[in-house]
């Protein structure tokens, strides 16, 4: 499924089917529908809520294993997404089994809290948070200033690429480079027939890798991995492709989650916790000249929006029939089955996603799920302590179990390329909190289409600034036309232009 209906899933929180659990009167042993125990004996009772079943076996295993160790049973219920924070809360007025703690994204963090659903998080023995979570995560489950959900797991977006086309362009690169050099070399001597022979040896391109080593080649293909969109291009216009590739770089241009790199350095919705209304700007210079680059691809890379889906993007790369494209965290153990089947014969790699230009960061959107106590719970301290085990202390298991890439700091991933997600997500933005622009990410995805498809970027930026703005504010905003500035380089030069006295003539002679 792509990204846009996980966001989706995640914003109206729709789920899957109910897991139903027995509930403890007595002594009488408790099992998920695994067959997993749970918990037995006569403890204090834990209700954890979740609404995403690929969650089911992870937390089954993590409540056996805190069961086992302290004095307190927890109970995961899986729960239908509809109206989740609706029915946590009645169920904390109404029901004697409702959730102490419960799993939310952050962007509702907000609307919980205020509801009191939500209680500032308090780690056992004196924790600094800081040295549990990444710093992006602790961002995300903050609001008005107040660290109110345990960083759980997280979603953003990297530049995925081939990285066995790479490392052969590096190959013939250093070939080229050492011939290059060996003929320099060669002129210098009078030995000129013996210096050919060799040029003309070497030329054969046999057993070229064995001839460099690992770490030349992966020097060499860092410098041929490109950093900005215009290295993307300059690479595209200079690739000698393998028959099979089809396209360069290619990535789902209508889901907001691939395309937010552009303008997440560029426009600024609430801060970096994103809930302060009074710390939004997104009409300005920098988001204008970004969605120009944005909507220039178009013509460079001629994606079709009518044909495409992240799903089919990823299959087309696992097919290697392109280079580059923009993927989340689950591309991983896609590409990693894909192996085992023996449908991927190529070696793959993450990057940074990239800088619009060289003086304009590029930097993903990121969603985070935490573990949230409720506020209405008895058991608040037995809701904390258990909530910060689940997030920091039994994260090792949490993608293996779950295809989850955890939030916690210093996490050692399964797979080095989780890694480089997880550098992404440090320096992405979190979607905003603020009730008062909830569904922007929606509206600003209509515009990046629009502006895809050839709507001025300037029109399009300020429209949506001011529809923000009126909700933000509660009355009709209106920005100032914004008179863009053409970059330097885009300026015609001197050498290119008539002089006066030529244009002068020119015009004479037209006329």
């Amino acid at each position: 499924m792509s990204l846009k209906g996980r966001l989706i899933a995640a914003g109206a929180l729709a789920a899957a089917a109910l897991l139903t659990f027995g509930i403890a009167k007595s002594g009488k042993v408790i099992a998920d529908k695994q067959g997993d125990t749970v918990f037995s004996g006569r403890k204090e009772t834990l209700y954890l809520w979740y609404t995403d079943e690929a969650l089911t076996s992870y937390l089954s295993a993590a409540a056996v294993t805190y069961n086992e160790s302290h004095d307190v049973r927890v109970v995961p219920v899986l729960e239908s997404g509809l109206e989740y924070l609706e029915k946590i809360n009645e169920a904390s007025l109404t029901e004697e089994n409702g959730a102490d703690l419960y799993i939310l994204s952050h962007d509702l963090l907000g609307k919980a809290y205020l509801a009191g659903l939500a209680s500032e998080v308090r780690p056992p023995d004196k924790v600094q948070m800081a040295d549990s979570y990444m710093g992006t995560g602790l961002d995300a489950a903050t609001y008005k200033d107040k660290i109110i959900g345990y960083p759980f797991y997280f979603e953003t977006s990297a530049l995925l690429y081939n990285k066995t086309y790479l490392k052969d362009m590096a190959v013939d690169r250093l070939e080229i480079e050492r011939l290059l050099a060996e003929e320099e070399s060669l002129l210098g001597e009078e030995a000129e027939g013996q210096g050919a022979q060799e040029a003309e040896n070497q030329d054969t391109g046999e057993g070229a890798e064995s001839s460099f080593t690992q770490g030349e080649i992966a020097e060499k293909l860092q410098e041929l991995l490109p950093t900005t969109i215009e290295e993307i291009e300059n690479f595209a216009d200079n690739y000698d492709a393998p028959e099979q590739v089809e396209g360069v770089f290619k990535w789902d241009v209508t889901d907001i989650f691939y395309n937010y790199f552009f303008v997440g350095d560029s426009i600024k919705m609430g801060g970096e916790a994103g809930w302060d209304t009074s710390q939004i700007d997104i009409y300005n210079q920098d988001a204008i000249a970004s969605m120009r680059v944005y909507q220039d691809l178009n013509q460079f890379f001629s994606i079709d929006t009518g044909e495409i889906d992240y799903d089919t993007i990823l299959e087309e790369f696992i097919e290697g029939k392109m280079v580059f494209t923009i993927a989340t965290t689950d591309a991983v153990s896609r590409l990693e089955q894909a192996k085992e089947e023996g449908l991927f014969h190529y070696e793959y790699d993450v990057a940074l996603a990239p800088d619009v230009s060289k003086d304009r960061m590029g930097r993903s959107l990121s969603m985070t799920n935490c573990v949230v106590v409720n506020g209405y719970s008895e058991n608040k301290e037995d809701a904390n302590d258990f909530a910060y085990f689940l997030t920091s202390q039994y994260s090792d298991i949490l993608y293996a179990r779950a295809g989850k890439a955890s939030a916690c700091k210093g996490m050692r991933y399964d797979y080095e390329a989780l890694s480089r997600f997880a550098q992404e997500y440090e320096r992405s933005i979190s979607m905003p909190k603020m009730i008062e622009t909830s569904g922007f990410w929606l509206r600003l995805e209509s515009m990046f289409s629009q502006v895809w498809n050839g709507a001025d970027a300037n029109e399009m930026l300020k429209r949506l600034s001011e529809e923000v703005m009126s909700r933000v504010t509660g009355s009709a905003y209106e920005e100032q036309y914004i008179e863009e500035i053409i970059p330097q380089e885009e300026i015609p030069q001197e050498d290119d232009a008539y002089s006066d006295e030529e244009y002068d003539i020119q015009e004479d002679a037209e006329g």
